[in-house]
């Protein structure tokens, strides 16, 4: 190292005054005592420069005590090494090794501040046993012990984004709810007092925000880490017959046929765009179908496999938070997101299916259309068509970007876009 020498030669003066030159080689192996002196000082000095330093700066690593770089520059070894040039590489080694061990040591029973970087992002400054990563639904009371407010926990959520002029429907469908259910509606025309005429309204929760769609709500108030308590979640149109339905047969039929994502079938007289959708009378449940031909270059690819239509949706758990994580901020209508869910699940054409033997009807109630404005000469349900389509258009274009860019940054060759 720079600055040290182990080899010197030396003046030694005699009892009579001459000066007597001895050569390096004989003094190999003998230390005199000023020497060894020289050497307990120096070490002693080094070692409490090393417990002041290390009381100074509590942490092993530089970079990890956000000290400045002028900071951390000045703490130079050459400079050290140069003070204490009288040392041998040794004596310097142990002397660095015993200030790295005073900083850890300080940094362990000084350091009152808390960083835990396996907490959530943001809160690394907290003790990990105070941090609550999800949340939930519950309603809870003023008073009492929190312990206490919970009687029975739901295991679903069911979500309808509504006016107030169909409450029959969704009286109708919520009545056919037990307590497994916990019941959220979106109200996109700004009516939420007047339904306190029911009685199971007044136990719901009610989100009030106008002229929005239930993707737009769904993005913002069912993250993941929200809806985390519910087995299974509802992501309902308002415009649903279900005369022949039981939501509890439903979820034992769909964990019977181990289905992540599903939807009821639908009538015949439904209003319906895919034959995947339309209900069978010989089956319980059913996973792929036939469609016009050309329609479904691969039977397991959508629409004739994997798919499920975006009116009535039920998504398990983990289902959700792929599904959450793809909808996109500004395309509020959803079309062109039933052609993508497949890929929040493996293999999609196993565990996306259309339930049978509970079946709903499709009203086709066009109101979400008259919440549009007029514009150039349309009227506002064709402005709310068009947009639809646009962001199908936009959606799929989206996607098949996202997919050529990572097998790109990946160094694959993307294979052919499965986005549409």
């Amino acid at each position: 190292m720079r600055g040290i020498t182990c080899l010197f030669s030396a003046k030694v003066v005699s009892k009579m005054g001459t000066p007597i030159r001895r050569s390096t080689a004989s003094n190999l192996g003998i230390r005199r005592p000023n020497e060894t002196m020289r050497l307990i000082v120096t070490t002693f000095v080094g070692l409490v420069f090393g417990y002041f330093l290390g009381v100074s700066f509590p942490t092993v690593s530089l970079s990890k005590m956000n000290i400045p770089s002028s900071v951390s520059s000045s703490i130079d070894i050459t400079h050290i090494e140069d003070k204490y040039s009288g040392l041998s590489t040794q004596a310097l080694l142990n002397f660095w090794s015993s200030l790295k061990r005073n900083t850890g040591i300080s940094h362990k029973f000084n350091n009152n501040k808390i960083w835990a970087p396996t907490n959530p992002r943001g809160a690394e400054g907290l003790p990990p046993g105070i941090v609550v990563t999800e949340s939930d639904l519950y309603l809870r009371r003023l008073w009492g012990l929190p312990n206490e407010d919970i009687i029975v926990r739901s295991r679903y959520l069911v979500t309808f984004t509504v006016g107030y002029e169909q409450k029959k429907n969704i009286d109708a469908i919520v009545k056919k709810l037990t307590e497994n259910f916990t019941i959220l509606l979106f109200h996109y025309d700004g009516r939420t007092s007047e339904w306190d005429e029911f009685e199971w309204s007044k136990l719901a929760i009610h989100v009030s925000v106008r002229k929005q769609t239930k993707w737009w709500y769904a993005k913002r108030f069912l993250h993941p880490d929200i809806v985390a308590p519910y087995d299974y979640i509802f992501i309902w149109d308002e415009d649903l017959g279900v005369e022949n339905f039981d939501p509890e047969e439903y979820i034992k039929l769909v964990r019977k046929h181990g289905l992540d994502i599903s939807q009821p079938g639908l009538s015949p007289d439904s209003g319906m765009t895919w034959q995947m959708t339309r209900m069978r009378n010989d089956t319980e449940v059913h996973k792929e179908t036939e469609e016009r031909p050309g329609w479904c270059k691969d039977p397991h690819l959508p629409p004739c496999a994997a798919f499920v239509e975006i009116m009535a949706p039920i998504f398990s758990r983990d289902a959700w938070r792929c599904v959450w994580h793809m909808i996109q901020n500004d395309l509020v209508h959803g079309w062109g997101l039933d052609f993508a869910l497949r890929k929040c699940v493996e293999p999609a054409h196993e565990k996306i299916g259309v339930v049978d033997s509970q079946w709903i009807v499709h009203q086709t109630v066009p109101s979400l259309g008259n919440q549009g404005t007029a514009e150039n000469g349309k009227a506002p349900w064709e402005g709310v068509r068009e947009r639809c389509r646009n962001e199908w258009a936009m959606f799929q274009d989206r996607m098949s970007a996202a997919e050529k860019a990572y097998f790109e940054a990946m160094g694959i060759d993307p294979p052919n876009s499965t986005a549409r």
